[in-house]
């Protein structure tokens, strides 16, 4: 499958050499953005044409004497206090924001959906849109479990990603509020609404059980599906793994 983004100017890694020892100049790597927008651009045409209404696209030392047993008592009181104390701001943050999904103003869960074979380079996107997420392998296409789940956050960051990879639709599936909504964008705007029965057909089944909080990422990277977090990655290798996921030839250019 092929994708990639208009605009890398800017971005660290450009004009550097990979472990091939290719280089890419920047004027390549803008050549090959623009040969993957237009690969989008065919296949939606193609898609349109061809289908009906389709969705697109992680033993101690027995003689101890009574002062070191005083102190490690002591020690003992004071790491139950510490652990009471994160315990219950653990819990007042964890009401705070249910309190906040349940008004509507923090999603539970936000997926972004792609048609992009590899959770690895969706994580590269990520990284270079500036997107902190867990990405998750599927046949059906990598989904990305959004972070950043306050106001608009989700919204921002798949505007974000479809602005930056250029060319490339993705659907924004949300959980507000036990309200689910499913959204296309394209190129940072707004595009066709989804019901989401019709959209999680072609969908992974992990994402409808996390869309209605019957699973989490832990239990879906537990069922063996590939996880890369985005945040595990610097931009050096994010454009290290487009450089891998790239082919350049003349006059073309493609993402596999």
């Amino acid at each position: 499958m092929s994708d990639d983004k208009d605009d890398l100017n800017g971005f660290d890694g450009l004009g550097k050499t990979n472990d091939d020892g290719m280089h890419f100049s920047e004027e390549e790597m803008e050549a090959a953005m623009a040969g993957f927008e237009k690969e989008f651009q065919d296949e939606e045409a193609a898609q349109q044409n061809d289908a009906p209404a389709q969705v697109p696209f992680d033993q101690p030392d027995e003689t101890v004497n009574s002062d070191a047993s005083s102190d490690e008592s002591q020690d003992g009181l004071q790491s139950k206090e510490a652990d009471a104390v994160l315990s219950e701001a653990e819990n007042s943050l964890s009401f705070d924001d249910e309190l906040q999904g349940l008004l509507g103003n923090r999603a539970k869960v936000a997926v972004i959906i792609t048609r992009l074979a590899s959770a690895r380079l969706f994580a590269a996107f990520c990284q270079l849109s500036d997107i902190s997420a867990q990405c998750l392998a599927s046949p059906q296409g990598a989904v990305a479990v959004l972070r950043n789940l306050d106001g608009d956050g989700p919204e921002a960051a798949i505007k974000d990603l479809t602005t930056v990879v250029s060319g490339m639709p993705a659907v924004l599936a949300i959980n507000r509020a036990d309200k689910l909504e499913a959204t296309m964008y394209l190129q940072g705007k707004v595009g066709q609404t989804f019901a989401p029965p019709v959209l999680l057909t072609s969908t992974a089944p992990f994402v409808e059980d996390l869309l209605l909080g019957i699973t989490d990422v832990q239990g879906v990277r537990d069922s063996g599906v590939e996880t890369v977090d985005s945040a595990s990655l610097t931009r050096d290798d994010a454009m290290k793994i487009l450089a891998e996921h790239t082919r350049f030839g003349r006059g073309s250019s493609s993402i596999e």
